[in-house]
């Protein structure tokens, strides 16, 4: 299925670092923090930050992670810091916090809703954490998510990787990503690593979760914008777009600004 055209990855890299640059001097903010997980989205935002010049401090919070995550965390992280002298890391371990959790809280009987439930507590304890440090060091906090993400099938936890201060590639497709992401110098290990959001504890993909691979929903994304519907297709086709679709009703909730009730 198609992909992104007509873009130019130096051209787009100069205004996102412009931008990041401005909002931050605008705000009297000396710099970002990033939550680093060994994923596409996060190494190229924090490089875009580091671009900047400003200080950049990149953070792994593994809660039980898989040692190929973590690996690939901190090849990125000392490339970072070779490249740039204004980045910095830390490794904070937050699995006896949330095993700590966990044993305050009741184990539900719906083994499903428990599971998801436990994933979506191990990004809110790191935006908690990302927070503190962002408080102590007077950083922004730096989002990670891609516009395909963010605002098509809503594919990440509300006040977890979703509560941060500003967005920088959430307007990037996953297919720009890429191709941005290979032009400011990502290693190639997270490059080819198969998206996965790592907050189960196991290898499952981003593309188990959702059902269809980023490539397809980037391009039901653009069908549905441009009026198409299920019926307009056939086969797999058919399917992606009932996939996108279900997706992005079911979590409406997180795309759109949250519902406020207006005195009459």
């Amino acid at each position: 299925m198609a992909q992104s055209t007509h873009f130019d990855p130096e051209k787009i890299n100069k205004h996102i670092v412009k931008w990041l640059f401005d909002y931050a001097t605008n705000a009297k903010i000396s710099g970002f923090v990033v939550g680093v997980s060994g994923g596409i989205d996060s190494a190229l935002t924090s490089t875009l930050c580091a671009q900047t010049g400003l200080r950049t401090l990149c953070v792994e919070m593994p809660i039980h992670q898989a040692e190929s995550h973590v690996s690939r965390a901190n090849e990125h992280m000392e490339q970072l810091k070779k490249r740039f002298s204004n980045v910095s890391n830390e490794r904070v371990d937050l699995t006896p916090v949330f095993e700590t959790f966990k044993k305050q809280v009741l184990a539900s009987e719906n083994e499903h809703l428990y599971h998801l439930s436990l994933a979506n507590t191990r990004a809110r304890l790191r935006m908690s954490t990302l927070y503190y440090l962002a408080g102590i060091h007077v950083l922004l906090v730096a989002g990670t998510g891609n516009k395909v993400e963010d605002f098509g099938v809503g594919f990440y936890t509300k006040y977890g990787d979703g509560g941060v201060d500003l967005s920088p590639i959430a307007d990037l497709l996953k297919s720009e990503v890429r191709l941005l992401a290979k032009h400011v110098g990502v290693p190639e290990s997270i490059l080819i690593a198969k998206p996965t959001d790592g907050l189960f504890g196991d290898e499952r993909s981003d593309e188990d979760q959702l059902g269809a691979s980023y490539d397809e929903l980037e391009w039901a994304m653009a069908q549905v914008e441009n009026g198409k519907s299920v019926e307009d297709f056939s086969d797999r086709k058919a399917e992606v777009i009932a996939i996108y679709k279900r997706l992005n009703l079911l979590n409406k909730h997180k795309i759109e600004p949250i519902p406020v009730c207006l005195k009459k």
